[in-house]
């Protein structure tokens, strides 16, 4: 199914140059994943902070762009510069699963959301990550299937955290968007799976 993901190829060409400069500087790929994790982390505590304050919703989408481009950076550096290394592998997964949780768990504190709704998104982000991370052990490749890869979730959190910025209610409308991001969470677990032992069949 498509994802956001698969405008990643654009998205680092756009990033290229300033990928150039960070290496010439001396910058490594694990300082960029590190930093991106701490940026992440910051957002989550000024939610959990100031849950009734609109301003760090604001945070988020800028966040959530941010670390997008600092994922893609990471990467890139690592790959076409020659910085990769096992650290900077653990790094790359581990980095992301945190980042989502530090950013993500604290809008169950905000006023309207509905806590199981926000805590249940957390738990299947991780296990479709989790999925998509085993299936190098069955021998396929890293699965980054859709339809709630981590772009996804990330354009879906950041309208999410804009819309309650903007002071729109979340009474109604927001058990129905959580529940679909749960939704399409679980058939995003099943088609990294699927893919996976589909892979190594062929």
């Amino acid at each position: 199914m498509p994802s956001i993901y698969d405008l990643k190829p654009k998205f680092q060409g756009l990033l290229r140059p300033i990928v150039k400069g960070l290496a010439k500087a001396g910058v490594t790929a694990n300082q960029v994943t590190v930093f991106a994790m701490i940026v992440s982390i910051a957002a989550g505590v000024l939610v959990f902070l100031f849950p009734t304050s609109p301003w760090p919703l604001f945070l988020i989408p800028i966040v959530l762009f941010v670390r997008m481009a600092l994922n893609a950076i990471d990467g890139m550096l690592a790959r076409e510069h020659d910085m990769s290394t096992p650290l900077g592998a653990i790094l790359n997964e581990l980095g992301d699963v945190i980042s989502d949780t530090a950013l993500y768990l604290p809008l169950l504190f905000v006023p309207g959301l509905a806590p199981f709704l926000i805590v249940s998104i957390v738990i299947l982000s991780i296990i479709s990550e989790m999925t998509g991370v085993v299936a190098i052990q069955i021998g396929a490749q890293r699965r980054y299937d859709g339809p709630m890869g981590k772009s996804d979730r990330a354009f879906m959190f950041g309208l999410l955290a804009l819309l309650l910025a903007f002071g729109v209610s979340p009474e109604g409308w927001s058990n129905w968007y959580l529940s679909a991001m749960i939704l399409l969470l679980s058939i995003t677990t099943i088609n990294r799976a699927r893919n996976a032992l589909k892979e190594i069949q062929q």
